[in-house]
């Protein structure tokens, strides 16, 4: 979870707009933000329309947002807010938009797919959505560190979901052991069996650095 501070606010033809005091790095349209001490009905919990970078000044019948681009304003938020117009201020004592970036993309149905069975009990099927959230994370972030910007809500590409769907499908197969998949064999192995290559390949994340 992040938090993030906020310094400015306005609402016009029931479009909210808040400003941060620095960006709110990862934050794409349709997720959700929770907006707490702006008042005048800017707070809830709301779903991101649009991240501008100019001044709001209308929506057209449409239902389109009008800019002023010769008036360029950084950080912003902008969501359906109902409510009295409130022209543009800053605020003498900052609020707060509370951001938890969650990647979705994929879910325990994708790593049943892949193991070809299905859940035997209650415990299995929570450990399943457990090795799912965890590999969603990793993926996400690791693919962030790497240079890429994606929408957390949808998988970039097939290959990713892939990649994310055999990283959680790993984790599960390592259940109850330290650092590798378990096995019956009598001999231990030099070096547990991962597919973390494979992964890292599907992730397009650990590329060697080229000019």
């Amino acid at each position: 979870m992040a938090t993030f501070s906020i310094t400015h606010r306005m609402r016009l033809d029931g479009v909210a707009v808040v400003q941060t005091l620095t960006n709110v790095a990862d934050l794409t349209v349709g997720q959700q933000v929770t907006i707490a001490g702006v008042g005048d009905g800017f707070d809830g919990t709301v779903t991101v329309v649009a991240v501008p970078t100019a001044l709001l000044i209308g929506v057209t019948d449409e239902g389109d947002f009008e800019y002023d681009y010769d008036i360029l304003i950084p950080n912003q938020i902008l969501y359906i807010n109902s409510g009295d117009d409130v022209t543009r201020d800053d605020l003498a004592i900052y609020g707060t938009l509370t951001w938890t970036p969650t990647c979705t993309w994929i879910t325990s149905s994708n790593v049943t797919e892949f193991l070809g069975i299905s859940a035997a009990t209650a415990n299995d099927t929570a450990f399943i959505a457990s090795c799912v959230s965890a590999a969603n994370a990793f993926a996400s972030r690791r693919r962030r560190a790497a240079g890429y910007t994606d929408n957390l809500s949808t998988s970039p590409s097939g290959d990713v979901t892939l990649g994310t769907t055999l990283y959680a499908a790993s984790l599960y197969r390592q259940r109850g052991s330290i650092d590798g998949f378990q096995s019956f064999d009598a001999m231990d192995t030099t070096n547990p069996a991962m597919s973390l290559g494979t992964i890292h390949q599907l992730l397009g994340i650990n590329r060697a650095q080229v000019a």
